[in-house]
């Protein structure tokens, strides 16, 4: 905040002319201008340039106008409108233009005094008066001001008829001004003693208009003013000697002689008692205020200087010490929100007393609008004072229009607001109330609401719903609403299932196991929802329902454990390349590695120490109703634990992979390295491998074209990669970038299988779902999943899904083919199905 200065005398507003406009030059006696003709030029000259000013000015007016009206809410130009509307003079529109400031935010002491003496100014009848009354009684209460108070005081003594004329309600009102004055700011240590010097001389004035023949109210007086004077030396402030060597001058002329030259001479003890208390507090303060005193320091190190000085006011035990500590703070420090939390947090566990909390309260929120703290605590405050329904809710309103930082505030704001019905309910308020809140929460919270945040309102929405508003319908709406923003969240659907359970509704429970069963979810959310599910059959359901939902979760969990055997042996895959391209050979050709010191893929490793075989079990075991036999039947029969499912899906992966691996007697595939490989993009669709061996004719040194191309049409896809033998013949080759191939400039650009593989694990990563198994959606069977509720033969599991998206490309053999290599599906390229490129994993 800017510091105090020296506001300008009245009058700094040009009055308006008949004109509206005009200034002290216009008010200049004819006789003060030039006579001599010599001087019309000149004159002229001044006017125009006048003129040019005033021009000038109005444009500038005109400018922040229009930026007020797009951006209400900018401070400083709000600041520099005001100032430019008082430097022209045009007072209706500075009086409007402070209104509408004063709307948005509080004035600082300085701007209030040059608003009050501005319209003071300006007219001098008692309706102005009432009016420059009001607008000091504003200024006051919007931050402590030594200066502000003296004025507002100054102002009514002079202005006010009936204190001037010293009646006996003029008297009563400037006496509780004075009151009020030393309660706001009395205890001020550096600047207290400036409102007791006021208020000892506007008595020691009225004793002077005593008559002498009255000596029973003169006496009063002189009590009153040594009253005055007493409770002064009690209070800690600066300047305590000069106002005690003050008390005994006046007390001499008051015919009580006491020795100057002694401190305390002709001072009651009880005073001398409390003046030397109050002496020893300030001394314990001084170090404190001088510190505060330093004008060079930053507002940081002012905010620790404040913080250190609250710390050791609040251990002193004096509320209302703390409370004008706190006031000097804020006003120093407006905008600081540590300030006014603590400053809040203190009134509420310590004064407690309802004015004094709203009147902060609401300072802090219109000086720190974007902390939601702030509006949270004033919510708790009001409602903890019982402040009204009404109250309650506009506050509420103006807290949801603030800009927050984040959205958890807003959703914090709407739940504090919730929580406060919750609590009232049984004081007669309606629940749609509480209904209407979350309604509007959603629509404004939920498009930005992370999940985690969404399923704590939704929640909460919904328990309310069901425990106060007596609607399960309502409920159940409530989660529906979750699932359609959420439906991949496992924990939305646990919730909603719990809710279910809780009301006894096993059906509605189980339909909703039905539903996500299948879906997919991230981590070992799939896993866990069908494991959940046969608890929940185990504890609530008959068995028919139980060895319903066996036969439903058992496919489902083969599925995941294949897809689980699957990405296992592509890591593994993937160590491997990693451990091979870290020989440098780039300046050799790119041949097929012979792969020395593999490591064994998990299957093979089985193989080594395989398990028992139930093969014959699983061929001579009775069917069960559903269609599986060997393990599945264990399951139906209820000896149904995660490790058993895993073991019995595992086996079948197990199994299926070591027939598949020892079968194939194939070559095991060529690996790439790209270690001195190119990338050509933006070829002609129409261009083919020859094409591309011509292009590199001129350079040489290619011994390896692969041309890429759709899966589905065998089309190229106007991509493809260059092996050259060294890389020499690589840079020359990365010079011929944008130049054209069939009338296409082609882009070329180094390989580097590195990055693509960092690109896939992030893809990974971020999104489980896409590559994680699905079955179905809502409970309906996924395409390709026809075979779900049915028995998988032994030796002809499939791998469902599109793996080879996730292979990198040095791994299996690209689409496209040199004329050296092997082509294994008789020339069109690419593998013949998802079941080549899983052997080719194996052998791997």
């Amino acid at each position: 905040m800017a510091t105090e200065e020296e506001v300008p005398e009245a009058g700094a507003v040009a009055a308006p002319g008949p004109a509206g406009g005009g200034g002290d030059d216009a008010e200049m006696p004819d006789a003060a201008a030039p006579s001599d003709s010599g001087s019309d030029s000149d004159a002229d000259s001044s006017d125009s340039d006048d003129e040019g000013a005033a021009g000038a000015d109005e444009l500038r007016i005109q400018a922040l106008e229009r930026t007020l009206q797009e951006q209400p809410l900018d401070y400083e130009t709000h600041v520099q409108y005001i100032q430019c509307l008082r430097k022209s003079g045009n007072i209706e529109k500075l009086r409007a233009a402070r209104e509408e400031m004063n709307k948005y935010f509080p004035l600082t002491p300085k701007m209030w005094q040059e608003w009050a003496k501005d319209e003071a100014s300006l007219s001098t009848s008692d309706e102005a008066f009432t009016d420059i009354e009001k607008l000091y009684e504003r200024g006051v209460q919007e931050y402590l001001s030594i200066k502000l108070w003296r004025d507002y005081l100054d102002y009514v003594e002079e202005h006010d008829p009936s204190v001037s004329q010293c009646t006996t309600s003029g008297l009563s009102k400037m006496r509780d001004l004075f009151e009020r004055a030393i309660t706001a700011g009395g205890l001020h240590v550096t600047e207290g003693s400036k409102l007791w010097a006021a208020y000892r001389e506007y008595e020691m004035a009225i004793l002077i208009t005593i008559s002498d023949g009255n000596d029973e109210e003169k006496a009063k007086q002189v009590q009153r003013i040594r009253t005055l004077f007493h409770r002064q030396l009690s209070v800690p402030l600066a300047e305590m000697e000069s106002t005690l060597v003050e008390y005994k001058s006046w007390e001499a002329e008051q015919g009580n002689a006491n020795d100057p030259g002694s401190n305390f001479d002709g001072v009651p003890s009880n005073v001398i008692s409390a003046y030397k208390k109050a002496s020893d507090m300030y001394n314990e303060r001084r170090q404190y205020e001088d510190q505060l005193s330093n004008t060079g320091a930053s507002e940081a190190d002012k905010l620790q200087e404040f913080l250190k000085y609250l710390k050791f006011e609040e251990s002193s035990g004096d509320p209302a010490r703390v409370q004008v500590l706190y006031e000097r703070a804020v006003s120093e420090l407006p905008v600081s929100s540590d300030l006014w939390i603590a400053y809040t947090s203190y009134l509420d566990r310590s004064l407690k007393v309802p004015s004094v909390l709203r009147s902060v309260y609401y300072r802090a929120t219109r000086n720190c609008t974007w902390v939601a703290e702030l509006w949270v605590h004033y919510l708790l405050s009001l409602e903890r004072i019982h402040s009204s329904e009404e109250e309650l809710r506009h506050v509420f309103e103006r807290a949801v229009q603030c800009s927050f930082p984040t959205i958890t505030e807003y959703l914090n704001v709407y739940l504090t607001r919730v929580h406060s019905l919750r609590r009232r309910i049984s004081d007669g308020l309606d629940f749609q109330l509480i209904r209407q809140t979350f309604t509007d929460a959603a629509e404004f919270l939920s498009p930005q609401l992370g999940t985690e945040e969404l399923l704590r309102m939704n929640a909460y929405w919904a328990r309310l719903e069901r425990n106060i508003g007596k609607d399960v319908a309502a409920a159940r709406g409530v989660w529906e609403n979750t699932i359609k923003k959420s439906g991949s969240v496992l924990e939305v659907w646990q919730q909603y299932i719990s809710m279910e359970i809780e009301m006894g509704h096993v059906h509605e429970a189980r339909s909703l196991y039905k539903r996500c069963y299948s879906k997919r979810f991230a981590g070992s959310g799939s896993l866990d929802i069908c494991y959940e599910w046969i608890r929940f059959e185990e504890e609530h359901g008959t068995l028919d329902d139980y060895d319903l939902a066996i036969k439903k979760v058992t496919p489902r969990l083969k599925e995941l454990m294949v897809f689980k055997s699957q990405e296992e042996a592509k890591v593994e895959a993937y160590s491997t390349l990693n451990d091979n391209s870290n020989v440098d050979d780039s300046s050799q050709k790119r041949k097929a590695s012979k792969m020395v010191n593999k490591q064994q893929p998990p299957a093979k490793k089985r193989k080594e120490n395989p398990v028992k075989s139930t093969k014959s079990s699983d061929d001579q075991g009775p069917r069960s109703q559903s269609g599986h036999s060997g393990p599945v039947t264990a399951l139906e029969a209820g000896e149904v634990t995660r490790e058993k499912v895993e073991a019995s899906a595992g086996m079948k992966v197990d199994s299926d992979s070591r027939t598949r691996n020892t079968s194939s007697n194939e070559p095991k595939p060529s690996f790439y390295n790209d270690k001195c490989t190119v990338f050509v993009s933006n070829i002609d669709l129409k261009a083919n491998e020859d094409d591309l061996r011509r292009f590199f004719s001129d350079i040489g040194g290619a011994t390896a074209i692969r041309l890429l191309k759709d899966k589905f049409t065998k089309k190229s896809r106007g991509l493809a990669y260059v092996d050259f033998s060294d890389n020499k013949h690589l840079e020359a080759a990365l010079k011929k970038n944008k130049q054209k191939l069939l009338g296409k400039k082609v882009s070329i650009a180094r390989s580097d299988p590195s990055k693509g593989k960092k690109s896939r694990e992030a893809g990974s990563s971020s999104k489980d779902h896409d590559s994680f198994p699905q079955s179905g959606d809502d409970g309906a069977k996924a395409p390709g999943s026809s075979t779900l509720d049915k028995e998988v033969p032994k030796g002809d599991m499939k791998i469902t899904g599109k793996n080879t998206r996730f292979a990198p490309r040095a791994l299996v053999k690209p689409l496209g083919w040199t004329t050296k290599d092997e082509k294994p599906d008789g020339g069109t390229g690419e593998l013949k199905s998802n079941e080549e490129f899983r052997n080719l994993l194996l052998k791997k």
